[in-house]
């Protein structure tokens, strides 16, 4: 009897697997957006054998063979972004089964990812806001239209995983509180420029180290990660772990069909401003053969202003520097500075609350380069040159042709003889020739100048676009 009954419970389980329903990831729900204009990755899984057909109500079909394993993939013709909603229909030949996914949009899908200050809500953190946050959570449902998010929860593993538990949301008081507030942001500004429905992937882990969204493959190059110490360490935060975001967070998402990614981290990485540049572009060049495009866009968020143990610290301006290296247009990298986005009272805040401006400089810096959308305010005045006589220094900039604002009592300049030792400066606006001139009583000959060049300093200079000057330093001292 035991006999028959293990072979009734294996022919039943057997049978049950050979008429598998057509299931897919939680990547793909009702509300989803799918990117628009394009060939759209989806994947799945089905009856071993059957063929899986895929038909969108926009008239786009496909088809894939399921393999033996009961995977299939296949791509999707998918329409030009609209408000019209859709409805995707996906059916398994052999019991004719099928899955439909309703109210579903075409528009701009975009991968956030990073840490604290992505994953940050608008809801905010513990004693935290975000400013205005709660007038966007109140009128959600119009700011938000067309806005639609899906959340992969944080979680860490050393094993690759394949889905995750979550479903797209559509914008309202219900949901907006949950969103990530940069990405709320960038989304509702690239909705307005565009007129097209936007789509945000959200994954960000806070307190993750570049090294966590990154393939063992990757690690193993850096002298100074070891995984599989890591992977002992029973005393080691998940947070500061390599590697387990990867796989519990980013396989689960890689290859939904999208036009870029925002990247806001880099605070759990300070000190190591020798080394991020080169492993943040490890990280873009594995991510983008992940997604199969190797000129997706990278679009990433400047570190604001924190004290990192001492405001006049320069560990932090050192890391801000070797981001700003690290952006290459050519590349696709791209960088928005941050300078002026923090308020006094924040020196001890890592989380700032000024989150729009982030967001809207995202958005208008991917509608320039990623959509080529004219006129789009998105440079930064920078450091180009010096003129040194003594004890006065005349600054040249780049990307500052319209000038430069406030023209008097100009802050945050600092000038250093050859003791290394910086003062604050006097600076004033030449308005003819768009220069800045900095003095002190304090160097009567001034070797070195910088600008903003502290862990927490608060940029005051704008062009008269409202962008920030760029912090820097025309010294490559250590400190």
């Amino acid at each position: 009897m035991k006999l028959k009954t293990c072979l009734s419970l294996l022919i039943l389980s057997c049978a049950a697997s050979a008429n598998a329903e057509v299931t897919m990831p939680n990547l793909f729900t009702d509300n989803m957006v799918l990117q628009a204009d394009t060939l759209v990755n989806l994947w799945g899984k089905a009856t071993p054998g059957a063929t899986v057909r895929a038909e969108g109500s926009w008239g786009g079909t496909a088809s894939a063979a399921v393999g033996k394993d009961g995977n299939w993939k296949m791509q999707l013709p998918t329409p030009e972004g609209s408000y019209t909603l859709l409805t995707l229909t996906l059916t398994d030949s052999k019991d004719n089964k099928s899955l439909t996914f309703g109210n579903v949009l075409a528009g701009e899908v975009w991968i956030a990812s990073g840490q604290s200050n992505m994953e940050m809500p608008l809801r905010g953190f513990w004693h935290q806001p975000v400013e205005g946050a709660g007038n966007e959570i109140m009128f959600s449902r119009t700011k938000g239209r067309g806005v639609r998010f899906v959340n992969v929860p944080k979680a860490g593993s050393y094993t690759p995983k394949d889905n995750f538990e979550g479903h797209w949301m559509v914008s309202d008081p219900s949901t907006a509180a949950e969103f990530s507030a940069v990405a709320w942001f960038f989304a509702t500004s690239l909705r307005d420029i565009l007129d097209v429905p936007v789509g945000i992937v959200s994954c960000a882990y806070g307190g993750s180290k570049v090294e966590g969204w990154e393939p063992a493959e990757l690690i193993a190059r850096y002298p100074d990660r070891n995984l599989e110490a890591e992977r002992d360490n029973t005393d080691m935060n998940e947070y500061e772990r390599v590697n387990v975001m990867y796989n519990a967070m980013l396989l689960p998402i890689a290859g939904y069909t999208a036009r870029g990614f925002l990247w806001n981290q880099g605070e759990s990485n300070v000190g190591g401003h020798d080394y991020y540049g080169s492993r943040q572009a490890d990280m873009v060049g594995h991510w983008r053969t992940l997604w199969g495009n190797e000129n997706m866009p990278f679009y990433y968020v400047e570190l604001p202003g924190w004290e990192y143990g001492s405001p006049d610290g320069t560990e932090c301006a050192l890391f801000r520097e070797a981001q700003q290296r690290a952006a290459d247009p050519e590349a696709g990298m791209y960088i928005v500075c941050t300078s002026d986005l923090v308020y006094p009272d924040e020196v001890n805040d890592i989380h700032a609350r000024n989150k729009r401006p982030i967001g809207e400089r995202l958005a208008a810096s991917a509608s320039a380069h990623t959509y080529g959308v004219k006129g789009m305010p998105h440079t930064y005045p920078t450091f180009k040159e010096m003129d040194n006589r003594g004890n006065e220094a005349e600054l040249y900039f780049n990307d500052a042709w319209n000038g430069l604002w406030p023209n008097e009592n100009l802050e945050g300049f600092e000038v250093a003889g050859a003791d290394k030792v910086f003062h604050p400066a006097d600076a004033r606006i030449d308005l003819s020739k768009l220069t800045v001139t900095v003095s002190s009583r304090e160097v009567p000959d001034i070797k070195a100048v910088r600008y903003c060049f502290r862990n927490f300093a608060i940029g005051k200079v704008h062009d008269n676009m409202g962008m920030p000057l760029v912090p820097f330093r025309t010294d490559n001292w250590e400190k």
